[in-house]
């Protein structure tokens, strides 16, 4: 089981952002965490393609790109062209999810699905071999800083089963209100991709703080 690290960049520092996409660089991180939210889906606005066109300047790792937004499908070939690796749609935004995990893949991205933490993870049972990762929100989606739910192990503990008992090989992702609390019992659930964003910016040493996730 991996057990990979991607700092969320909406909780960096915007007036130091290349400062703090060196020190993710230089860290034991695995990837950039990227929050892209329309204002619609979500209640709040976050940075667009120009500061994904810079994070890809500058990031020298996979961009793990979260998409909080309404008809993903219109930006996925916008998308690729700023640098994303990995691009996650929320289930709850899409009303042909498999067609839109296709188009992704099309682009040569790794394509995920997000679950709001109301939404029950049965809604996945027929995409489970189609995508690559699978990201359950451990907090309401739309702002940095929340506090963990803890309902969230239970569902990564059954997604993991879902994904043993269909031989999928897709990865399990949490985001929302991680810290070293909760991050060895979210491994131990079965997650494999841990976002952490208050946390690590928060912390007088982030990549002590990344250093104890791990």
């Amino acid at each position: 089981m991996a057990r990979l690290i991607a700092p969320s960049v909406l909780s960096a520092d915007f007036g130091n952002l290349q400062r703090d996409i060196e020190m993710i660089n230089a860290s034991n991180a695995d990837w950039f965490h990227v929050d892209v939210m329309d204002g619609e889906f979500v209640p709040n606005i976050s940075f667009g393609f120009p500061v994904l066109k810079a994070l890809q300047k500058h990031a020298k790792k996979p961009l793990d790109v979260h998409l909080m937004i309404i008809q993903p499908d219109r930006y996925i070939q916008a998308f690729k062209e700023c640098g994303a690796d990995v691009l996650t749609v929320h289930y709850e935004a899409c009303t042909h999810l498999h067609r839109t995990i296709q188009a992704i893949k099309a682009e040569g991205m790794k394509a995920g699905v997000a679950l709001n933490p109301h939404t029950n993870v049965n809604v996945l049972e027929d995409i489970l071999m189609d995508v690559d990762l699978i990201l359950i929100m451990s907090v309401n989606p739309g702002f940095g800083g929340q506090k963990f739910i803890e309902r969230t192990l239970d569902k990564v503990k059954a997604v993991n089963q879902m994904r043993e008992r269909s031989g999928a090989s897709f990865l399990i992702e949490v985001d929302g209100g991680v810290s070293d609390l909760n991050a060895n019992k979210l491994f131990e659930a079965g997650a494999d991709v841990l976002v952490a964003g208050n946390y690590v910016f928060a912390h007088p040493n982030p990549m002590a703080a990344i250093d104890a996730i791990k």
